[in-house]
């Protein structure tokens, strides 16, 4: 576990791509998606995502959240992806993530967040009720995506709706 207090919150770029990629490969839980998945998604979803940048030579990513406004809610936030390497991890970086995130997004009419989640992940369970806690918003938890809707094996997916969602002075 290291200290967050020397981390930079920022959107990231097109050559984080890689990094995000390698993230979600080393975090041994997420659903890996092309590479060229994440170089798009730092081109064009750049602005509802965010990267944690330790300071040292060299700068290097220790996490990052990758999110979406729905198209047809855009004052919803869906969050795609949410990694912390491993050497960050416990140390509270992937809720600071989040509220930065939250709080940006709010400011843009943002008013409920949703996230997907497997039954058996309780480190993401944890964390995004621990969010809804902080800004004391409700969540709501309902079947997203059945096993059956899957190609292959996969767990089912949990729709966490949290909100409304407002800016309070402690996530400012």
């Amino acid at each position: 576990m290291t200290d967050t207090a020397h981390v930079r919150l920022r959107t990231p770029t097109v050559a984080d791509g890689q990094a995000l990629w390698q993230m979600a490969v080393d975090s041994a839980t997420l659903d890996v998606n092309a590479p060229y998945a994440y170089l798009l998604w730092c081109r064009d979803f750049a602005s509802t995502s965010v990267v944690a940048e330790f300071d040292g030579p060299p700068h290097k990513l220790g996490g990052f959240v990758t999110g979406y406004r729905r198209p047809d809610q855009p004052q919803t936030l869906m969050v795609w992806q949410v990694a912390v390497n491993a050497a960050h991890r416990g140390a509270g970086l992937a809720g600071r993530m989040l509220d930065h995130l939250a709080t940006a997004q709010v400011a843009q009419g943002v008013t409920h967040l949703e996230t997907s989640i497997t039954p058996d992940n309780d480190a993401s369970r944890r964390l995004f009720g621990a969010f809804a806690r902080r800004w004391d918003a409700s969540l709501k938890c309902s079947e997203l995506f059945g096993a059956d809707l899957f190609a292959e094996s996969h767990l089912a997916e949990e729709l966490f709706r949290i909100g409304p969602l407002r800016v309070h002075q402690r996530h400012q």
